[in-house]
């Protein structure tokens, strides 16, 4: 069963209308420079309003690790997600699932994310400047390679125009889906949230049946 992920969330409106459509999980981008940054203080105000089974993903670039475990216990999510150069060392200290981002830039990734042994490998674009939420679309032919280290989790511009296409070929454990069904940074736009969904539902019961 295909897991989706909405990420950039930083109101309950969108959190409940996501949740409701089907997310598995919501991400809350942690990191200031952002413009889908999101404090602590009010993810853990959306956090305590979600409904049960919906995981909560803290999205943190380069921070350390003292103040990620402080936004974890603040804030009450329950997976990590490392968007920036973390170590592998570095992803294994926490006691909570981690999901480690890779900015695709060519197959030369393969060597790094054999050092990484997490719960979940995101593969997005590439940006010299910019840790995602690009709008890009990966290298889906190298995501569908790297599905042989782990569960792999496509991101990178994908929405209702390209969705279903990059499911079809790739195959992903899950997908993460951000600017394409956005008005703005950090505001969901419903009817793009409504159709990206539509074609979840296809994949995930066309697939079962």
């Amino acid at each position: 069963m295909l897991r989706v992920k909405i990420c950039g969330i930083t109101n309950i409106d969108d959190a409940l209308l996501a949740a409701r459509l089907g997310a598995d999980a919501l991400g809350f981008i942690f990191y200031p420079k952002s413009p889908r940054y999101v404090s602590p203080q009010v993810a853990g105000e959306i956090i305590h309003q979600l409904p049960p089974f919906v995981e909560r993903v803290g999205v943190f670039v380069d921070e350390n690790l003292a103040k990620i475990e402080q936004i974890v216990k603040q804030s009450g999510i329950t997976t990590v997600q490392l968007s920036g150069q973390e170590s592998p060392e570095f992803c294994h200290q926490f006691h909570l699932p981690v999901i480690k981002t890779f900015r695709v830039q060519g197959g030369r990734v393969f060597p790094q994310i054999a050092e990484y042994h997490v719960h979940g490998y995101l593969f997005d674009a590439y940006d010299p400047h910019l840790p995602g939420g690009t709008g890009k679309t990966c290298d889906w032919k190298i995501a569908r390679e790297a599905k042989k280290f782990g569960h792999l989790i496509l991101a990178g511009g994908l929405k209702a125009e390209n969705l279903a296409e990059a499911l079809e070929y790739v195959q992903p454990y899950g997908v993460d889906i951000c600017s394409g069904v956005e008005q703005a940074p950090g505001h969901k736009d419903y009817d793009k949230l409504r159709q990206v969904f539509t074609i979840i539902n296809r994949f995930r019961y066309g697939n079962s049946n």
